[in-house]
């Protein structure tokens, strides 16, 4: 019982996972098209320092593609939970860009950052459980 319940766990983790992965590449790339963002930009009223908020976007989406395609060719994926721990730093980092700048950032960023930051977080650490564990298998047979 409690291996199935343990097996249903992992499998949300890991779909929670790839989904927060898929809205976190989405949305930093469709923050290009205006029209397609999922968050608020109001470049008519900031110009330029909306434009770089933009940037910021594609620039994580961008690193988020190029660390998934590294953790699965090293078939490695701990590293997301320090991925997740940035992710979560980036709620004040918006929150400071926009204070410093005085422009309006959109109330969803937050919520964004926070998902996926935990779903990186939950993910990389059910990895390492997994990986401590087939270690200690592997320990008992030599």
């Amino acid at each position: 019982m409690a291996t199935n319940s343990m097996k249903s766990i992992k499998f949300l983790l890991e779909i929670n996972f790839y989904i927060s992965a898929i809205v976190l590449i989405a949305g930093g790339l469709l923050s290009v098209q205006g029209s397609y963002s999922i968050f608020e930009f109001n470049e008519d009223l900031y110009g330029a320092l909306d434009n770089n908020l933009r940037m910021i976007m594609v620039y994580l989406a961008t690193t988020e593609i190029v660390i998934l395609v590294y953790c699965f060719f090293r078939k490695n994926f701990q590293v997301m939970i320090l991925v997740g721990f940035f992710l979560i730093l980036m709620i004040g980092s918006m929150e400071f860009y926009g204070e410093i700048n005085t422009i309006e950032i959109d109330e969803n960023f937050p919520l964004f950052f926070l998902y996926t930051g935990l779903s990186h977080i939950l993910f990389g650490i059910m990895v390492n459980i997994e990986k401590t564990k087939a270690n200690e298998e592997a320990n008992k047979f030599l």
